[in-house]
């Protein structure tokens, strides 16, 4: 998406009361010749600039309004409704206004209530950017001069503008990795709904999110050192020193990353859980099933404590996980990845090492057929610790 003002128009449609749109007509920039008196407005915008009590005034009803344009000076406009002529026109822009001259015949016109007397109004005059506009709210060309309704926003729009904005208010170079995935799940819920995936489908959800902080994180790094990549480098070791901070940041960010999806999720299913908490050699499994006090408490039944690692990739890792928990060396390990595919006698060596994989549903098909059946969902998993938890 760019950064003009289809984006800023897009923006404040999604921030507004009431929205409008319309190409502006010969008669509304005066390319006719006739003595038409500013930009005439479609009667179904009629309920955003007036209401019922002022059209039921006596008389011609009008409205002083102040509206900013293009975000950036502002007028004290009139609305007027020609009852007589059934025209509703937006006049009064002041001497010397930009905008209405027969070169924006064509233009988008975008006019946006922000409060009750307070309006936006963007003109979009490039292709691209009437393009960019209409395709967010899936307008077609045939569709303008009426209402907007934003609902009909397409989510990648939502998403984009949402990643926008958070860098651009970013006081820090790079956020805490509990905020980034924070903020990539606020952002996937917002421009995607299906909130009650983190209950019904938590196996999409994670992926959902873990994508959405992908997309977020790769963005930041776009705009913290996308002019630095563009201009190139002196040496080789300054090549070297920028990719190894990124290369370090990314791997310090993934590492983290599944275990906050994971620690959200099974907030929203309401289980107990303690995460990085201290056994045995100051050891610390991701998440403990239902408490580090439990664990710790010698008269807790054993068979209802659950560990859980969490590894983005456990391929060679997987080892780790066998020795985090000394009072469960019977009971099984658990092991949340988002691997893609280990070989068959990896997966051998798992079991018998008595560690299960709880894989995310749409990735268990590229393990190996004959072994899927020991693999859980991250939806098993969730419900196994809810019933041992009852």
């Amino acid at each position: 998406m760019s950064a003009g003002y289809a984006e800023i128009a897009i923006t404040s449609v999604l921030n507004s009361e009431k929205s409008f749109c319309k190409f502006l007509s010969a008669n509304d920039t005066g390319a006719t010749g006739a003595h038409q008196s500013g930009i005439l407005i479609s009667k179904t915008a009629m309920e955003m600039l007036f209401s019922k009590e002022q059209l039921d005034q006596d008389g011609i009803p009008k409205k002083t309004v102040k509206i900013k344009w293009q975000d950036d000076f502002e007028t004290e406009s009139c609305f007027t409704y020609y009852k007589s002529k059934k025209e509703l026109r937006i006049t009064k822009f002041g001497r010397g206004f930009p905008f209405l001259n027969i070169n924006q015949t064509g233009s988008l016109f975008v006019f946006t209530k922000q409060e009750e007397e307070h309006y936006s109004g963007y003109f979009l005059d490039t292709e691209e950017e009437v393009e960019e506009f209409l395709n967010a709210f899936g307008i077609s060309p045939t569709e303008t001069n009426s209402l907007i309704n934003s609902e009909n926003i397409r989510a990648e729009t939502k998403e984009q503008i949402a990643i926008r904005e958070f860098i651009k208010n970013l006081e820090v170079d790079f956020p805490t990795s509990e905020e980034m995935s924070a903020t990539a799940r606020s952002i996937q819920n917002r421009a995607y709904n299906h909130i009650e995936y983190i209950q019904t489908n938590p196996d999409k959800k994670i992926i959902d999110w873990t994508n959405m902080e992908y997309s977020l994180f790769r963005a930041l790094e776009y705009e913290r050192y996308g002019d630095i990549i563009a201009r190139g480098f002196s040496n080789v070791d300054e090549f070297v020193k920028v990719a190894n901070m990124v290369l370090n940041r990314r791997k310090s960010r993934a590492g983290k990353s599944l275990e906050h999806h994971l620690a959200a999720i099974f907030d929203g299913n309401r289980i107990q859980y303690s995460a990085q908490a201290v056994t045995e050699g100051n050891k610390k499994p991701d998440f403990i099933f239902p408490s580090g006090e439990a664990y710790h408490n010698q008269n807790f039944d054993v068979k209802k404590l659950v560990t859980l690692a969490a590894k983005t990739t456990c391929k060679d890792r997987w080892r780790q996980v066998l020795n985090e928990a000394n009072r469960m060396k019977e009971s099984p390990k658990y092991l949340c990845t988002l691997q893609q595919g280990i070989s068959r006698a990896q997966m051998d060596e798992m079991q018998d090492e008595n560690v299960i994989l709880v894989v995310p549903k749409p990735y268990i098909s590229s393990y190996p057929r004959d072994r899927q059946d020991r693999i859980w969902t991250l939806a098993r998993f969730v419900k196994y610790i809810q019933e041992i938890e009852e």
